[in-house]
């Protein structure tokens, strides 16, 4: 199985159960999703679902039913596997729940360590959910 695939198509959606994100492609700039979630990391340690390499960024895509911890967690693993720089390179992650169980307290100090330590916005959305880049 290909984990990665390269294209400039407009629209990049990732889904999984209740959980979906749209990701324009505005340029429509050459960009690669790669199937994170047992295909580029396929061994027992936790990991995202998808990455996004585009426009010189990094995206890390978690689909989730409401552990917000968990997938920060999830999030940071795959930084530290993947990223080509840990502190250097522009990240931005996303967490597409169902519903946020958390309050806004806990989800700023994710956003603030996720920032601080891996140099990556954090965004939690309720699904489904729509960016451009």
């Amino acid at each position: 199985m290909n984990c990665r695939i390269e294209s400039s198509q407009k629209l990049f959606t990732f889904e999984e159960k209740k959980s979906k994100l749209t990701l324009e492609n505005v340029d429509q700039v050459t960009s690669t999703k790669i199937i994170v979630d047992g295909c580029e990391i396929n061994d027992e340690t936790i990991r995202c679902d998808y990455m996004l390499l585009a426009k010189g960024l990094e995206f890390y895509i978690e689909l989730k039913g409401q552990d917000l911890a968990h997938a920060v967690n999830q999030i940071k693993a795959t930084i530290k596997r993947l990223s080509a720089d840990l502190k250097i390179k522009n990240k931005k992650a996303y967490i597409i729940c169902t519903r946020s169980p958390l309050s806004s307290t806990q989800i700023q100090n994710f956003k603030f360590d996720l920032l601080k330590n891996y140099n990556s916005d954090l965004q939690i959305k309720s699904s489904p959910y729509r960016d451009k880049y």
